[in-house]
């Protein structure tokens, strides 16, 4: 009940900040994320950019350890990681908050998207393109004008905290993930996983065992 009241106080504060305490909306907001979408992106900041594409592998690193969790849930967890892609936290949190205490081994048969979602390959493909994306934003960007735009503008603002806020909240899922696995909480893949920001995240999926072979016989 505690962690339940503590996501669900943590999605309304930071839906609070974000619609009412964040900067102003400047106006053209849907006429950058359309730009940024149809990869159109010629006089954005290079660091914007690969901002707004990290955050589309977020939701990839979350669907990889949300829908074995899903199995166990009264809850779907498709909605959630599915609205993710736009919203971000915003939409993950309410998950977080609803979810029930996962069991320590994988309800139900494995399935052909669970596989997916489970995929070593599926990992190492987030990896690359996130080291792409953070070269290409490193070694492109404008921090100064970054830095602008993130105190002037709600999306750039907006978006940012919630690349921070989808890092804090991803140990919830983790350690559920690792126990489904049979590792421990102990090891220093966990808590690499849990304390460097996306990286560490990607090199977890890139080298947890697999999910169905922690839960052959043999294993």
């Amino acid at each position: 009940m505690v962690q339940k009241i503590g996501f669900g106080l943590i999605w309304l504060g930071f839906s609070i900040y974000a619609f009412v305490l964040a900067p102003p909306d400047q106006g053209n907001s849907l006429e950058l994320i359309q730009q940024l979408s149809t990869m159109n992106w010629e006089g954005i900041n290079p660091l914007v950019i690969a901002l707004f594409n990290l955050m589309g592998i977020w939701p990839m690193i979350y669907g990889s350890v949300l829908f074995a969790d899903g199995c166990e849930q009264k809850i779907s967890a498709w909605p959630f990681a599915s609205l993710s892609f736009a919203f971000g936290a915003f939409a993950l949190l309410p998950y977080l908050a609803f979810r029930q205490a996962p069991q320590p081994e994988l309800a139900g048969e494995s399935n052909r998207n669970l596989k997916f979602w489970d995929s070593r390959g599926l990992g190492i493909g987030l990896f690359v393109g996130a080291i792409a994306l953070l070269v290409f934003g490193f070694s492109q960007g404008d921090w100064a004008d970054f830095i602008h735009l993130w105190q002037t503008s709600r999306f750039i603002h907006v978006m940012s905290l919630d690349f921070c806020m989808l890092s804090l909240v991803f140990p919830a899922m983790l350690v559920a993930d690792i126990n489904r696995r049979g590792l421990s909480t102990q090891t220093l893949l966990f808590w690499g996983a849990a304390l460097v920001p996306l990286l560490g995240p990607l090199a977890y999926l890139c080298l947890r065992p697999s999910l169905y072979a922690s839960q052959s016989p043999a294993g």
